[in-house]
């Protein structure tokens, strides 16, 4: 793992306690390979995480969109705070490399995780807000997550808007195929791939045909929007 030094670097905070940031990074995984007990893995923080996120975007919507309705700012809300919208938010401090993972979940691909990312990121802003308080918490959050909002609320049921993005340029749907399905009965993994026009834009795999189709339209709306595929 990259070190707890170099991420504070990266994020310009520095932790007078550092207890809190490690146990940010440490996810379940790993605290039951070294045998940590549970309290000792980052859930905890990542619930304080999230509601601290909350109340943030809630203050920042709520003074910045004075036209919206409460239902307007509840679906924006969403959109900001959705996991696969908290997992791209991560890619910009390459948060993935400094989580202590089991050695089985790195090896399976933890590290790209949105469930694992997103947590991190909640769990992380956590340990600030109890470090530093709700200025340094709010000012990571405003840093980090509560920027470019256009392109990030695309990725809030990323199969209508993704659907939404290619009927604004052209006619006709996207078509999801299942690739593979593999796995017990009781823990089945699919993986998708979503085509327009005979032109993969994405693939995806989850522990459902749903959440197989939503990680491939992730992809495709992450490839289109970066510019990988041009539709």
């Amino acid at each position: 793992m990259a070190s707890v030094e170099e991420l504070q670097s990266v994020i310009d905070y520095k932790f007078k306690d550092k207890s809190l940031i490690v146990k940010a990074l440490t996810h379940s995984s790993y605290a039951n390979e070294m045998h940590m007990g549970k309290l000792n893995d980052n859930e905890r923080l990542e619930f304080l995480g999230d509601a601290v996120l909350e109340i943030v975007t809630s203050r920042f919507l709520y003074l910045n969109y004075p036209d919206y309705s409460e239902g307007d700012l509840t679906k924006l809300r969403a959109s900001l705070v959705c996991e696969p919208t908290l997992a791209y938010c991560t890619k910009e401090i390459d948060l993935g490399k400094y989580i202590l993972l089991a050695h089985g979940e790195d090896k399976c691909g933890g590290r790209k995780r949105k469930s694992i990312l997103s947590d991190a990121l909640e769990a992380l802003i956590g340990a600030i807000y109890l470090d530093g308080g709700m200025d340094k918490a709010s000012e990571f959050i405003m840093k980090y997550i509560l920027t470019d909002i256009d392109n990030k609320t695309l990725f809030h049921d990323c199969k209508t808007n993704l659907q939404e993005v290619i009927q604004a340029k052209h006619d006709g749907n996207v078509e999801y195929i299942l690739i593979a399905e593999e796995g017990p009965a009781h823990d089945k993994t699919f993986e998708s791939a979503v085509k327009y026009h005979d032109k993969v834009l994405g693939q995806g795999t989850g522990h459902t045909k749903k959440a197989a189709e939503q990680e491939a339209a992730y992809q495709a709306l992450l490839n289109i929007k970066e510019g990988n595929i041009c539709i």
